[in-house]
C-alpha cells in the first residue's frame, strides 16, 4: 500500500492518550505524515508539543478557527507574536477562514450576525501569511468561499488549501482556475454532494483529510476518527476519477507533499 498523508487533523482535540496512539500507529497505518492544524493560541501551543512526539511525521499549522468568538486585540497580538516566533517550525497558517456555520445558526434563530470583524481578522491572517511566505489552510464554504477567493487575490496569496470544501459550481471553477487545493474527507463515501465535487475537481488539486476527531457516518459510524480512514477516501477518489487506486494515491501524495513542502520521500 502506498503511504498517505492526512492533510488536515486537529490532533490537539483528541485526548493526549489518543493523540499519542495515533502518532505511534502511523507506520502500521501506512500514514506517512499529518498536517496538524490549530484553533487558537493554546491550541497552537498544544500542537507544537504534540509535534515533538513524532518529529518529521507531524507538521504544524498555526492559526485561529473562525467558528468561535472573536479574540480581542490583545489576544490577536499575542497570537500573531507567537506565530512569528515559531514561523520556522510551521508549514502553514491555519486553520483560518469565516464562520459560515455559526452565522447560519444565528440567522436561523433570528439573531443578527456581524461578519465584518471576521473578514477583518481573516485579512490580518492573510497579511501574516504573505509576510511569512506560508500557505493558508482555509475554513470557507458555500458563499463564504467567494469572499475568501476575493481576499486571496487581493493579498496575492496563491497557495491556498480549502479543507472540507463545499460550494457553488461557479466558485468551484474559479478555485480550479486559480490553482487552489481542496481536501476530501471520509464523507465522500456516502455524500453525493462531495462525490460530485470530486468528479469535477482535477485530481492534481486534491488532497485527503480526516478533520479528526470530527466523527463520520456510513462505514465509519461509531468509530473514533483515525488517519487510516484516508485510505478509503483515496480509493473512492480513484473510483470517481476512473483511475487505478495506486495512481490516485501517488498523485494525492505528491500534491500534499509539494503544497506543504514536506521534507519526506
Amino acid at each position: 500500500m502506498i503511504l498517505a498523508i492526512d492533510a488536515h487533523i486537529h490532533l490537539d482535540m483528541y485526548t493526549e492518550d489518543s493523540a499519542k496512539q495515533i502518532v505511534s500507529d502511523l507506520a502500521n497505518s501506512q500514514i506517512e505524515a499529518l498536517i496538524a492544524v490549530s484553533r487558537h493560541l493554546d491550541s497552537c501551543k498544544a500542537t507544537k508539543r504534540l509535534k515533538t512526539f513524532a518529529e518529521g511525521k507531524v507538521f504544524a499549522a498555526y492559526g485561529f478557527h473562525p467558528e468561535q468568538a472573536l479574540p480581542d486585540e490583545v489576544e490577536v497580538e499575542e497570537l500573531f507574536t507567537w506565530i512569528r516566533e515559531h514561523a520556522d517550525e510551521m508549514v502553514a497558517v491555519g486553520e483560518i477562514g469565516l464562520p459560515y456555520y455559526n452565522r447560519v445558526e444565528a440567522e436561523e434563530k433570528g439573531h443578527a450576525f456581524n461578519l465584518a470583524p471576521y473578514v477583518a481578522l481573516l485579512e490580518s491572517f492573510m497579511k501574516l501569511a504573505a509576510e511569512l511566505d506560508k500557505p493558508v489552510v482555509l475554513h470557507a464554504v458555500y458563499e463564504d468561499a467567494e469572499i475568501v477567493c476575493d481576499l486571496l487575490v487581493k493579498h496575492r496569496i496563491r497557495k491556498a488549501h480549502f479543507h472540507w470544501f463545499k460550494g457553488a459550481p461557479h466558485v468551484v471553477q474559479r478555485m480550479i482556475q486559480a490553482g487552489y487545493m481542496i481536501s476530501i474527507t471520509p464523507d465522500v463515501l456516502y455524500e453525493e454532494e462531495i462525490q460530485t465535487l470530486v468528479r469535477n475537481y482535477p485530481i492534481t488539486q486534491l488532497m485527503v483529510e480526516t478533520d479528526g476527531p470530527w466523527p463520520f457516518e456510513g462505514p465509519f459510524q461509531g468509530q473514533e476518527t483515525h488517519p487510516q480512514m484516508i485510505h478509503a477516501v483515496i480509493e473512492q477518489i480513484a473510483l470517481l476519477h476512473g483511475v487505478p487506486r495506486e495512481t490516485a494515491a501517488v498523485i494525492i501524495h505528491r500534491n500534499t507533499q509539494q503544497f506543504y513542502g514536506l521534507p519526506i520521500n
